[in-house]
């Protein structure tokens, strides 16, 4: 896998894809002022305390952001307010809403690859595991899903930077990175006030407008909160699914055994998803900010200080997982991070779990071969903060 990892383009942060352990669960990184949590059981006790280990990270950040980009943001929100805002978008995520979408997942999947039904290769990420989650979340919100060239522009201009986030760096290049960000942010929030706006003119049948039109307290959302809203569901609806379903054929392509075995056995699909969840973790970081003095692994963390929790290298942690370094596609129970754990589980997995799964099983019906070639390699997203495929051509015949 060193080579391999290499060879990919893999973050080299992500020590643990190159056959290394970490020498503690948790450490200070001075070069970057915060603390790296690394193993399974503090990852899970810091995801698990929302009142110790706070989600509203940006008050730390070193450069000055307009703060209204995270009003109506649920990653950067805390209890009380964030159970209010999550309860007006979960209906939209529920067991049943979910599986009523199944049929037209299925109708996009074989739609995308009619079109490269001709071709000996394809490249699954441009052909299907991007395009397929985005017409789908497009089509939730009420968004022109033919606007998606536009949502990848913007999703790539936030995960472009090969730099991990520094509280110590105040270089031009982390300067640029973020402002960078910013001005797609703003690009991508101005697109969406358009269509916020025209729902409280003209509502609809669609998640968009229940959004305009819902209520926390008495109080409707503003436009700013619906949008940010809107923005965080955009994005997050199909970068993991783009990740999710191409992590999947890599780790088939790369055991072929296994391959065979799921192939053989489609009871085994939903279990190798789970498992390439684990073992190559689509959102590989996420950060918290301490409220107070804790203890985590025998270190004394001050109050305000920042929180890298690695639930990629949490998801090889040895205590936790039998064999972490091997890809089971059986494994079972298989309790990973994936999807986060506690108040801010994905709002979204479930659609992401049944979006992978159909499309999986239609790629393994269509095509009875699905290889990598070495001459044209997978290429994964250069950002250290995900763990997904960029690229990844693959051979049908």
């Amino acid at each position: 896998m060193t080579i391999l990892a290499d060879q990919w383009g893999i973050h080299p942060q992500h020590f643990w894809l190159r056959g290394r352990r970490p020498e503690q669960p948790i450490h200070f990184d001075e070069k970057l002022g915060m603390w790296h949590v690394y193993g399974y059981p503090e990852a899970l006790a810091v995801l698990s305390d929302p009142k110790t280990f706070s989600s509203e990270t940006a008050r730390l950040f070193p450069v000055e952001i307009d703060q209204s980009v995270f009003e109506g943001n649920l990653v950067q929100m805390d209890p009380p307010q964030h159970g209010k805002l999550r309860k007006l978008v979960s209906h939209a995520f529920t067991p049943k809403t979910v599986a009523d979408l199944a049929p037209r997942i299925s109708r996009l999947t074989h739609e995308l690859l009619d079109a490269v039904a001709d071709r000996d290769r394809i490249e699954l990420v441009a052909d299907l595991a991007y395009p397929l989650p985005v017409i789908v979340i497009a089509e939730l919100l009420g968004v022109p899903s033919s606007d998606r060239d536009l949502f990848k522009e913007w999703a790539t201009t936030f995960f472009e930077s090969t730099n991990q986030f520094s509280l110590t760096d105040h270089s031009e290049e982390q300067e640029r990175d973020f402002q960078a960000q910013m001005d797609q942010t703003g690009v991508l929030l101005a697109y969406l006030r358009e269509h916020t706006a025209e729902r409280r003119r003209k509502p609809r049948q669609d998640l968009l407008t229940q959004l305009v039109e819902a209520e926390v307290d008495g109080e409707r959302l503003t436009d700013i909160e619906a949008v940010n809203f809107a923005s965080l569901l955009l994005l997050a609806g199909h970068i993991t699914t783009t990740m999710l379903l191409g992590n999947t054929v890599l780790c088939l392509d790369l055991h072929p055994d296994e391959a065979a075995r799921v192939r053989a056995d489609r009871s085994m699909v939903p279990t190798a998803i789970e498992e390439s969840l684990r073992f190559f973790t689509p959102f590989a970081l996420t950060h918290r900010a301490t409220t107070t003095e804790v203890e985590i692994a025998g270190q004394r963390i001050p109050a305000d200080r920042m929180l890298a929790v690695w639930a990629a290298a949490a998801n090889r942690d040895g205590r936790q997982f039998a064999r972490p370094e091997v890809f089971d596609p059986a494994r079972n129970p298989n309790p990973h991070l994936a999807f986060g754990r506690g108040i801010h589980f994905c709002l979204g997995a479930p659609l992401a779990r049944l979006e992978g799964r159909i499309a999986l099983n239609i790629l393994l019906d269509r095509f009875p071969e699905l290889r990598t070639h070495p001459d044209d390699p997978p290429v994964f997203l250069p950002s250290p903060d995900l763990t997904g495929l960029g690229a990844l051509p693959l051979r049908t015949g």
